[in-house]
């Protein structure tokens, strides 16, 4: 009697054993279903103030997308502080309708293609910011957390800068190409006068012929040309 109650107990332990190993397979089925979901942001955007910014979040979800599909978009300022809940998407759209980002969000997603990207409208510097893009698709609710820090800047200010860099191109460039024609002129001058001193000097025809001709000389050509002369007017005399 014994032994058949030990049989019996030995048997619903095993059976128990089996059940617990399907639930604990079971768990870890759903833990990789949960966790199936991956979304996909730009870490940095930068936009200028008055000019449309877009903020890209893409998911993937391993289940079929259905009309649980949930788009939650909070906010946190730069300076810190909680989040806020900016945008809401079930289906349809759902802009915030109250604080800094009333009437100015707008949907440009596509849930059917993965895409739960948003747009501000005329945004502003105290609109500089952490946002988190959060999907849940059922049974696909957990997912990573990315996040995206919005930089607003005045577009006038880079303006400014290249318009400063712009002038000073403008203003330092024909100088620096002075100084560079004053250094190779130089240069040169250096140069002819260096093998002046190594060769020696001599004078060029044109210099020699700008001489004034020997007074010595000159003065017996003249002489020649008197007495010519003289013997020519001897010899056309009368003879009478």
């Amino acid at each position: 009697m014994r032994l058949r109650g030990q049989g019996r107990l030995g048997q619903g332990g095993l059976e128990e054993r089996r059940n617990s190993g399907r639930a604990v397979r079971a768990r870890w089925k759903g833990v990789c279903n949960a966790f199936s979901l991956e979304i996909k942001v730009n870490p940095k955007v930068r936009a200028f103030v008055g000019e449309q910014a877009l903020l890209k979040c893409s998911f993937r979800s391993s289940s079929p997308i259905t009309e649980s599909l949930l788009v939650d978009w909070t906010y946190r300022p730069l300076a810190g502080g909680q989040m806020e809940t900016i945008f809401h998407y079930r289906s349809v759209p759902h802009p915030t309708t109250a604080g800094r980002f009333k009437d100015r969000i707008i949907w440009v997603g596509n849930v059917a293609n993965g895409d739960a990207s948003i747009a501000i409208q005329s945004p502003e510097l105290s609109d500089n910011g952490t946002f988190i893009c959060s999907v849940k698709n059922p049974p696909d609710v957990y997912h990573n957390i990315p996040q995206t820090v919005l930089l607003v800047t005045e577009r006038g200010l880079a303006f400014q800068l290249s318009s400063a860099a712009l002038l000073s191109i403008l203003v330092f460039l024909p100088s620096a190409l002075v100084v560079i024609l004053l250094l190779v002129r130089m240069g040169r001058k250096f140069r002819l006068l260096k093998e002046k001193g190594k060769y020696g000097y001599k004078k060029s025809s044109i210099e020699v012929s700008d001489e004034p001709e020997h007074p010595d000389r000159a003065g017996c050509g003249g002489k020649l040309k008197e007495w010519c002369l003289n013997c020519v007017d001897t010899d056309e005399e009368d003879p009478y």
